[in-house]
Protein backbone atom coordinates (compact mmCIF):
# COMPACT_ATOMS: atom_id res chain seq x y z
CA UNK A 1 0.00 0.00 0.00
CA UNK A 2 1.09 3.62 -0.92
CA UNK A 3 2.51 5.53 2.31
CA UNK A 4 2.26 9.25 1.67
CA UNK A 5 4.98 10.89 3.51
CA UNK A 6 3.65 13.57 6.01
CA UNK A 7 6.92 15.32 5.96
CA UNK A 8 6.35 16.21 2.57
CA UNK A 9 3.15 14.69 0.94
CA UNK A 10 1.32 17.55 0.34
CA UNK A 11 1.98 19.98 -2.39
CA UNK A 12 2.74 23.07 -2.00
CA UNK A 13 -0.12 24.93 -3.27
CA UNK A 14 -1.73 23.35 -1.43
CA UNK A 15 -5.09 23.25 -3.59
CA UNK A 16 -3.04 21.08 -6.22
CA UNK A 17 -4.41 16.63 -6.33
CA UNK A 18 -1.21 15.19 -6.24
CA UNK A 19 1.40 14.34 -3.35
CA UNK A 20 5.13 15.43 -3.90
CA UNK A 21 6.37 12.22 -2.23
CA UNK A 22 4.97 8.65 -1.94
CA UNK A 23 6.72 5.33 -0.87
CA UNK A 24 5.51 1.98 -2.11
CA UNK A 25 7.63 -1.43 -2.00
CA UNK A 26 10.72 0.30 -1.08
CA UNK A 27 10.89 3.05 -3.69
CA UNK A 28 10.41 6.46 -3.15
CA UNK A 29 8.22 8.16 -5.88
CA UNK A 30 8.67 12.63 -6.12
CA UNK A 31 6.54 14.04 -8.11
CA UNK A 32 7.67 16.36 -10.80
CA UNK A 33 9.83 19.17 -10.10
CA UNK A 34 10.95 22.30 -11.65
CA UNK A 35 13.48 25.11 -10.81
CA UNK A 36 12.26 27.55 -8.51
CA UNK A 37 13.25 28.53 -4.62
CA UNK A 38 11.32 26.84 -2.41
CA UNK A 39 8.35 30.05 -1.24
CA UNK A 40 9.09 31.76 -3.99
CA UNK A 41 6.69 31.20 -7.01
CA UNK A 42 7.91 30.66 -10.35
CA UNK A 43 11.39 29.83 -12.23
CA UNK A 44 14.93 31.19 -10.73
CA UNK A 45 16.48 33.51 -13.15
CA UNK A 46 19.32 32.83 -14.64
CA UNK A 47 18.18 30.21 -17.92
CA UNK A 48 18.43 26.63 -17.90
CA UNK A 49 21.66 26.17 -15.88
CA UNK A 50 19.94 28.14 -13.35
CA UNK A 51 16.89 26.32 -13.57
CA UNK A 52 18.47 22.71 -13.58
CA UNK A 53 20.51 23.45 -10.75
CA UNK A 54 17.42 24.86 -8.76
CA UNK A 55 15.17 21.53 -9.84
CA UNK A 56 17.64 19.28 -8.78
CA UNK A 57 18.42 20.70 -5.67
CA UNK A 58 14.66 20.62 -4.91
CA UNK A 59 14.91 17.00 -5.26
CA UNK A 60 18.12 16.33 -3.20
CA UNK A 61 16.02 18.62 -0.10
CA UNK A 62 12.99 15.88 -0.66
CA UNK A 63 15.20 13.48 -0.96
CA UNK A 64 17.02 14.43 2.35
CA UNK A 65 13.39 14.98 4.09
CA UNK A 66 12.90 11.11 3.55
CA UNK A 67 16.52 9.93 4.71
CA UNK A 68 17.72 9.55 0.94
CA UNK A 69 20.44 10.52 -1.15
CA UNK A 70 20.70 11.95 -5.00
CA UNK A 71 22.88 8.19 -4.89
CA UNK A 72 19.77 6.44 -3.79
CA UNK A 73 17.61 7.67 -7.28
CA UNK A 74 17.40 4.86 -9.88
CA UNK A 75 15.34 6.67 -12.32
CA UNK A 76 14.28 9.85 -13.64
CA UNK A 77 12.31 11.55 -16.25
CA UNK A 78 13.54 14.97 -17.56
CA UNK A 79 11.06 16.97 -19.48
CA UNK A 80 12.46 19.94 -21.48
CA UNK A 81 10.45 22.26 -23.49
CA UNK A 82 13.33 23.34 -25.33
CA UNK A 83 15.01 20.36 -26.86
CA UNK A 84 18.40 22.48 -27.79
CA UNK A 85 18.96 23.03 -23.86
CA UNK A 86 19.63 19.15 -23.76
CA UNK A 87 23.20 19.38 -23.98
CA UNK A 88 23.42 22.42 -21.36
CA UNK A 89 20.76 20.35 -19.18
CA UNK A 90 22.90 17.45 -19.29
CA UNK A 91 26.13 18.92 -18.26
CA UNK A 92 24.55 20.24 -14.30
CA UNK A 93 23.15 17.25 -14.28
CA UNK A 94 26.12 15.43 -14.55
CA UNK A 95 27.24 17.61 -11.36
CA UNK A 96 24.78 16.08 -9.29
CA UNK A 97 25.05 12.48 -10.94
CA UNK A 98 28.95 12.36 -11.72
CA UNK A 99 29.31 8.44 -11.40
CA UNK A 100 26.85 5.81 -12.00
CA UNK A 101 23.62 8.26 -13.00
CA UNK A 102 20.45 6.83 -12.53
CA UNK A 103 18.70 5.05 -15.60
CA UNK A 104 16.72 8.38 -17.16
CA UNK A 105 13.97 9.43 -20.20
CA UNK A 106 14.37 12.59 -21.38
CA UNK A 107 11.06 13.89 -22.99
CA UNK A 108 10.90 17.34 -25.41
CA UNK A 109 7.61 18.82 -24.62
CA UNK A 110 5.60 21.95 -25.86
CA UNK A 111 4.69 23.55 -22.49
CA UNK A 112 5.43 23.03 -18.70
CA UNK A 113 3.04 24.82 -15.86
CA UNK A 114 4.11 28.18 -15.63
CA UNK A 115 7.00 29.29 -17.46
CA UNK A 116 9.50 26.70 -16.47
CA UNK A 117 12.04 25.25 -19.03
CA UNK A 118 12.58 21.37 -17.28
CA UNK A 119 11.09 19.94 -14.83
CA UNK A 120 12.06 16.07 -13.69
CA UNK A 121 10.23 13.33 -11.77
CA UNK A 122 12.14 10.92 -9.76
CA UNK A 123 11.88 7.05 -8.55
CA UNK A 124 14.22 6.23 -5.78
CA UNK A 125 15.30 2.98 -3.97
CA UNK A 126 14.97 2.65 0.06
Amino acid sequence: MPKHLPQVARSEAGSLPFSRVVEANGFVFLAGQVGDRPGEDGPVPGGIDAETRAMLDNVARLLRAVGLELADVVKATVYLREFEEFAAMNRVYREYFPAEPPARATVGVTRLAGEYRVEIDIVAAR
